[in-house]
């Protein structure tokens, strides 16, 4: 009989790859409780293997191929819910507190890596695009170990890659790097004045901010109100982002400046203090406001804590 190869200092080993996992699984899935559900599933299987006396040499790997490969079912699963999602769909925050370290630990590894606009991109992709995309392209993997990971041969992991970041670059986006120091900081004040012209109202200040071609983007997934589809235009952009902070601050909502994947924005929260909604900027080269991600369906927001229901909508 084989003995298991676990020991004392097994365990502790294996969690230092938690980070790493979650951020592959994030990237594949959009979903930060997915991906934690994905990662504890792969550890549950390292633990069974273990437990079986399988021989496992390298548990990164092992835990590497076991989190990518669940990522690709749980995509394959979750097409179905995707293609009759209410409005438009958006990957769930991943938040820091402005000028915070980006992220948790278990998040960190990811928080500079994937912003929102290119995890929309990514949904175009197919589960195994995505699995070998992420892999290659945001956590750069060599090809063999792509191959390894996907069960698939190194010259399909090539076209695979090859069609995959063509269509991503087609979409104009590409992987964000965490930015340094000093245009973190920029990023922070464009945001904290953004938020305040738009509780304000300048019209004139918001526009001044805005890429001509901004788009916002809003999920409420049928359950908070939301726009039904990106908006375009700084006009119109300025005008809904004035209208809606009016009304939420009705509602007695006010905004705390966060770190969200990866770039600057904010977190809103209800007079009780629970989460009402998280919204991301992404900003161009040039210093201007590219697009904007409003986050407000609950059920992508229990991450962060008591969630509000000061603007849910009526049921059927």
């Amino acid at each position: 009989m084989r003995k298991p190869v676990s020991g004392p200092g097994d365990e502790t080993s294996a969690n230092a790859y938690r980070p790493l996992l979650f951020s592959i699984a994030y990237g594949m899935t959009g979903s930060v409780g997915d991906a934690e559900d994905i990662v504890q599933d792969a550890f549950l299987g390292l633990t069974k293997a273990q437990q079986a006396g399988t021989v496992i040499a390298d548990r990164k790997a092992y835990l590497t191929t076991a989190v990518t490969r669940l990522g690709i079912d749980h995509l394959r699963s979750a097409r179905v819910r995707r293609e009759t999602y209410v409005g438009e769909w958006l990957p769930e925050p991943v938040v820091a507190p402005a000028g915070a370290a980006p992220g948790p630990a278990e998040h960190a590894e990811l928080a500079d890596s994937l912003s929102m606009a290119f995890l929309v991109l990514l949904e175009s992709l197919s589960p195994v695009e995505r699995a070998v995309f992420v892999l290659r392209e945001v956590f750069g993997y060599a090809y063999p170990d792509v191959a390894r990971v996907t069960g698939k041969t190194e010259v399909n992991c090539r076209q695979i890659f090859a069609r995959a970041r063509q269509r991503v670059a087609a979409g104009g986006c590409g992987r964000h790097g965490a930015p340094p120091p000093a245009r973190r900081a920029h990023g922070e004040e464009l945001a904290r004045r953004f938020f305040d012209a738009a509780a304000g109202g300048d019209l004139d200040a918001l526009l001044g901010m805005l890429a001509p071609d901004v788009v916002l983007h809003g999920d409420g997934g049928g359950k908070v109100q939301a726009i039904a589809k990106p908006a375009t235009d700084a006009q119109r952009v300025a005008r809904l982002l004035i209208a809606g902070l009016r009304r939420v601050s009705l509602l007695g909502v006010s905004y705390r400046p966060a770190w969200v994947n990866g770039g600057p924005g904010v977190v809103m929260h209800d007079a009780e203090g629970r989460v009402a909604s998280v919204v991301g900027l992404d900003i161009a080269p040039d210093g201007v406001i590219q697009a904007i991600h409003s986050i407000a369906n609950p059920d992508k927001l229990t991450h962060l804590g008591p969630v509000s229901d000061v603007a849910l909508l009526p049921q059927k």
